[in-house]
């Protein structure tokens, strides 16, 4: 009788403890945004090219500017703004009037690069909901895979789009991504992380881009698509000429 006795504790005091062991969602965004700068961004400037724009961000706590610049064809130059306050559009550094309509498009569409070239900050984001979904095995190394949803209320424009990280269990790396969205008429993106590397203390990533026509594929199935090679490959993403400046 006391060995049963002394056996259920032990049993029940392993069980508490593999309980308490196990992680959550919010311990691994918190774990993988410092693995790539974390108090590093909040005092960061960052310039970047992407595609045929440049980029800058500039963070001093919780105050933040983002820039996209654009030159065209003749040579006049825009300038859109997104910060706490809203959205401005600048030409030729002139402040001109947008319609509501382009600058709900225009601020998406800088948040949009800046948020993948800032990847994982902005994860921990007030608007932003977080669930670990499973743990998985991609090109045998694992995964935890964590699902992204955001609030009406601070989401912005796109609040209604999914994201599934899958963040290296050891590494603490966001080596693949997935995301549903809604605008153009919807789609689905599936992205590979290449050319990870550490600039100034802050992590950046390139990404294959593939995607899959099935709109009501599950996220979660998409690593085992991609292994099997039922993805189709899109385009190369690439974050160029970037320089980071820590404020002291």
């Amino acid at each position: 009788m006391k060995y049963f006795i002394l056996l259920f504790v032990t049993v029940f005091f392993i069980s508490c403890q593999e309980e308490k062991n196990e992680i959550t969602a919010e311990e691994i965004i918190d774990k993988t945004i410092e693995n790539a700068g974390g108090a590093k961004y909040l005092k960061a400037t960052i310039d970047f090219k992407f595609r045929d724009h440049t980029y800058k961000s500039i963070r001093n706590g919780g105050e933040f500017h983002l820039e996209r610049m654009i030159l065209d064809s003749t040579d006049t130059s825009y300038r859109d703004v997104v910060n706490n306050t809203g959205y401005q559009r600048f030409r030729n550094d002139s402040l001109i009037k947008v319609p509501d309509s382009m600058a709900t498009r225009y601020t998406s569409s800088v948040n949009s690069v800046h948020y993948f070239a800032h990847l994982p900050y902005g994860l921990n984001d007030k608007a932003v909901n977080k669930d670990l979904v499973e743990e998985a095995e991609i090109a045998g190394a694992p995964y935890y895979e964590v699902k992204i949803t955001f609030k009406q209320e601070g989401g912005g424009a796109d609040h209604h789009d999914v994201f599934m990280y899958w963040i290296h269990k050891n590494d603490f790396t966001i080596d693949y991504l997935a995301y549903k969205f809604q605008v153009d008429d919807g789609g689905i993106r599936f992205r590979k992380a290449f050319n990870q590397r550490v600039i100034d203390g802050i992590r950046f990533a390139d990404y294959e881009n593939y995607k899959i026509d099935d709109f009501s594929t599950p996220l979660e199935d998409l690593d085992e698509l991609y292994e099997a090679g039922k993805l189709e490959f899109l385009s190369t993403i690439e974050t160029e000429n970037i320089k980071v400046k820590i404020k002291s």
